[in-house]
């Protein structure tokens, strides 16, 4: 069934119980504020804005949203763009677009100004609906983006170019609006790849598959009426709102925080009682690193009710998860592996009960299947580094509008993902790199995942990338940019010396002491670091030192 037939259930039968809390800790005198300034207090000053909304006021939401789309001549298979941070209204409008029958095109919010003519021009998107922080950044081509195309803004002093969201929707009935049946085989939505080579793809889903990452996402992590999900990373991204339709499916609470400090995690767990909490990489690793120096006890915070957490979206080191069960050893813990072309996470998960294989991506997920294959697409036995595709309800139609690069992923129904993983013996996925982020130094294959993994059981060693930089004689060689814990001092030869463990062709052949950036997903911007340390720019930071 369509997955807005679960919101529908839940006004119906949970109507009067909360649906969704806006948490947002950026708040001091009673003034919103924005993220640079919040960055620049202290924590103890904000006053947190707190919003919540029951799911039949949820469903109304969602009806009004899709009756006003329908009443401005949204048809059924037109497009519409949603460009917001988090907020309480962000995910009623995407289910009210899902009910006008329209296709969800959510936006990443970190796009410029020409990212998003890009995407609006490739989507073909009728309607694009955003917030006020975007304001720029649509004027700057708002003549071009208005030829044939609806702006609707969302939040108070609408601009000039674009039509208020409020002072519409508050004139459209609540009812269930008058639709032509949508089935799963209809198409729901389009998510946008990362762009790490280019300008991002148009990744195109039918129904089918938001349903399926929903009911997914209940079974693997046994979400019930009594769970209450804590949702920090952006909407936009499949990974947020399909961890989050767990809750959907089961019913039951979810909490949407702004704000990934320690503190402001570790109390919102704690007073909003949450129970499972998706976290990034780099805020696991905070936590600890916080709870290791001492500046967060667990004692300040009531998180007796906290059963799960867990991670995706990039490779989990095994050693931050030793170190999280230190501090957590009760934590139901698991990792989900997926790609927007699958419908977000849960493809490949670990497992509840497969604590013991951390390092593993895991086992194929609920309605799955997997195998690993060679560069002549034939499957390769346990143990051999191939390929990984998958294969299951929740694969992409296609890119949109780019018939060429769907051919080369998808073959046979089967998505080759153009990552490289391998199974062991007991049946479980290890992922070891991007196939194109693999480094061939000497015809020796580097896999920097594997390097990473092993440099962050270092604990001088806040963050880590590893790259390939050209060579003249290897073709490559590996480079480490190794951010370090602050306050901490931490030298070349130290890393060398941590190193010696490794054979020698893994041994990072230069240390770069840097930030390691990551994007809104927590993955690391390795096309940004290879353009920043490039042959040229490497020559002269040794000049320079």
């Amino acid at each position: 069934m369509p997955v807005m037939e679960y919101l529908e259930r839940n006004a119906r039968l949970y109507g009067d119980e909360v649906a969704l809390v806006e948490l947002n800790p950026a708040v001091a005198d009673g003034r919103r504020m924005s993220w640079k300034e919040f960055s620049l207090i202290e924590s103890n000053t904000f006053a947190p804005y707190r919003r919540e909304i029951t799911w039949r006021v949820f469903d109304e939401k969602a009806n009004r949203c899709a009756n006003l789309l329908i009443e401005r001549g949204v048809r059924k298979g037109d497009k519409v763009a949603i460009l917001m941070y988090n907020c309480l209204e962000w995910l009623p409008i995407y289910f009210g677009v899902l009910k006008s029958g329209a296709i969800a095109v959510p936006f990443n919010f970190r796009y410029d100004a020409a990212e998003i003519l890009y995407c609006a021009e490739l989507a073909e998107v009728d309607v694009i609906i955003f917030g006020s922080e975007f304001i720029g950044r649509i004027e700057t081509n708002a003549e071009r983006l208005s030829k044939g195309r609806l702006l609707i803004y969302v939040g108070d002093n609408c601009p000039s170019f674009a039509e208020s969201y409020h002072i519409m929707v508050d004139d459209c009935s609540s009812l269930p609006p008058m639709v032509g049946g949508i089935t799963e085989e209809d198409f729901g939505a389009i998510y946008f790849s990362s762009g790490t080579t280019g300008f991002p793809k148009a990744i195109l889903h039918k129904h089918q598959s938001l349903t399926q990452a929903a009911q997914m996402e209940q079974k693997h992590h046994l979400t019930s009426r009594e769970d209450n999900f804590l949702c920090i990373p952006p909407l936009y991204h499949t990974g947020a709102k399909f961890h989050w339709m767990g809750s959907l499916v089961a019913g039951s609470k979810a909490v949407l925080l702004k704000g990934t400090k320690p503190e402001i995690i570790l109390d919102a767990v704690s007073k909003e009682k949450c129970t499972i909490v998706w976290l990034l990489v780099p805020w696991a690793q905070d936590i600890v690193d916080a709870l290791d120096r001492g500046d967060l006890k667990l004692e300040n915070y009531n998180l007796k009710q906290w059963r799960l957490m867990h991670i995706g979206a990039q490779p989990v080191p095994p050693s931050l998860i030793s170190r999280w069960k230190k501090y957590f050893p009760n934590h139901d813990y698991d990792t989900n592996y997926g790609l927007s072309e699958s419908t977000g996470p849960g493809c490949v998960h670990l497992g509840l009960e497969n604590i013991s294989k951390v390092g593993a991506i895991g086992v194929p997920g609920y309605r799955w299947e997997c195998k690993i294959v060679d560069e002549h697409e034939k499957t390769v036995q346990k143990g051999e580094v191939g390929e990984l595709c998958v294969k299951g309800p929740g694969v992409m139609t296609c890119y949109y509008n780019d018939p060429q690069a769907t051919a080369e992923v998808l073959k046979d129904d089967w998505l080759f993902t153009g990552d490289m993983a391998y199974q062991d013996e007991d049946g479980f996925y290890f992922l070891v790199d991007r196939k194109k982020d693999v480094i061939i130094s000497g015809g020796e294959n580097i896999y920097p995942v594997q390097i990473e993994d092993f440099l962050h059981k270092f604990a001088k060693i806040k963050d880590v990338a590893v790259i390939g930089l050209p060579d003249r004689r290897l073709g490559e060689i590996s480079a480490a940019i190794i951010e370090i814990q602050p306050g901490v001092e931490c030298t070349e030869e130290e890393i060398n010396n941590f190193c010696l463990e490794l054979p020698r062709y893994k041994r990072p052949k230069k240390i770069i002491f840097a930030d390691v950036p990551r994007n809104a997903t927590g993955k690391i911007e390795k096309p940004v670091l290879r353009k920043r340390y490039g042959a040229d720019k490497l020559v002269a930071l040794e000049n320079r030192s």
